[in-house]
């Protein structure tokens, strides 16, 4: 034969999709596994499309996650997250996806990896991109996670049943703590751009915060107008580089990986129009946001980067905090985004430095297919 089929589950979670493996299933050799992945997704593509794969185009359906036993002795299971990129032979494993984070829980019961009862369960997940642990908490039912439900997220159509995801301890993902630097904020210089404030933080996932308005924006365009600034694109990715240096994620801006960290446009609640045509106003959310991922201009937001905005708008001082309208008073902030929005739960303390002890945000996910993919034999 000239394909063989490797079993593999299809699925969304949250405003992402991707090929969910059982670790038992995959090459033990790592370039072995990273050439399955590309032939599964269909990268690279140099027409961006993906169409020889399973891979949507775009980072957000370009996505593999890998689950198994637990080797952590506060999880229950293992989960590697896989980020292939569309036009290079590339799988990045340098950040963790918040969205996919949300199918590990329903997998692992599905498949037998877990054990659990009808009614609410909790699974104990430790992701092994940033040697965190989640937890995740949804509804049983016959064996099965309940999938129907009236929960709704922005960028999904239609409802279903909701996940409760739980970062424990976020700060210091991939970086030396929440505050990289140490700093609230950073001044930077960067080529064609000049001195720039910043603020990075690292909460679930590091981003490096700039003013919408420092960039000649208003900080509520669309994906498709961010990407069509003429030089905007590259200007960004330079100021994420030089931050990405800062903290600790390279040694010079060309070192700097593409996945982390990720770069957020952010501004004051403004009213807003969704890719779906519906408007937000400036009473419906906390601060708004843009970010890029993978090159690209977002369609909605990262929920690791989501959770990073939430936590960042409560650390006094940073451009976040600067620019949000203050949260509820449970912590919750609203996160504005192209697609609608986001929000996030967190806590956090000042004791001799800012602690992040948890993020928490709501997701539902689906299993669109079970089967075997084809890949080259």
């Amino acid at each position: 034969m000239s394909q063989k089929f490797i079993p593999a589950v299809f699925m969304r979670g949250g405003s992402s999709k991707g090929v969910i493996f059982h670790a038992r299933d995959l090459p033990d050799e790592q370039g072995a596994r990273d050439q399955l992945f590309l032939d599964v997704l269909g990268t690279p593509d140099p027409y961006g499309r993906q169409l020889n794969g399973m891979g949507g185009g775009i980072s957000s359906l370009s996505k593999v996650a890998i689950i198994g036993p637990s080797t952590h002795p506060d999880a229950d299971v293992d989960y590697t997250f896989g980020q292939v990129v569309v036009d290079r032979p590339l799988v990045d494993y340098g950040a963790n996806c918040g969205n996919l984070s949300s199918v590990v829980g329903p997998f692992a019961v599905d498949t037998g990896l877990v054990a659990a009862s009808d009614g609410e369960v909790l699974v104990r997940i430790h992701n092994t991109n940033t040697r965190k642990i989640i937890h995740a908490r949804f509804e049983v039912r016959d064996g099965k996670a309940v999938t129907q439900g009236d929960f709704a997220i922005a960028g999904v159509a239609g409802t279903a049943a909701r996940i409760r995801l739980d970062f424990l301890d976020p700060g210091g993902t991939v970086t030396p703590g929440l505050l990289p630097t140490g700093n609230v904020v950073d001044r930077i210089t960067v080529e064609d751009v000049g001195d720039l404030e910043v603020s990075l933080v690292d909460a679930s996932n590091p981003v490096a915060y700039v003013r919408a308005a420092d960039l000649g924006l208003e900080g509520t365009e669309s994906p498709d107008t961010i990407e069509a600034v003429p030089g905007l694109m590259a200007k960004l990715d330079r100021i994420r580089r030089h931050a990405g240096v800062l903290m600790g994620l390279g040694t010079t801006p060309e070192s700097v990986g593409l996945s982390n960290p990720k770069i957020a446009m952010v501004v004051q609640p403004k009213q807003f129009k969704t890719l779906d045509g519906e408007v937000f106003e400036p009473a419906t959310h906390e601060i708004g946001v843009r970010m890029l991922s993978m090159e690209r201009a977002h369609r909605a937001v990262t929920l690791t980067g989501a959770m990073c905005v939430g936590v960042a708008c409560r650390i006094e001082g940073t451009l976040p905090n600067q620019l949000a309208t203050p949260p509820a008073a449970d912590g919750e902030i609203r996160v504005g985004n192209p697609s609608g929005v986001v929000s996030v739960g967190s806590e956090i303390r000042f004791d001799g430095g800012w602690i992040a002890d948890s993020a928490v945000v709501f997701r539902t996910a689906r299993t669109l297919m079970v089967g075997a993919v084809a890949v080259p034999e």
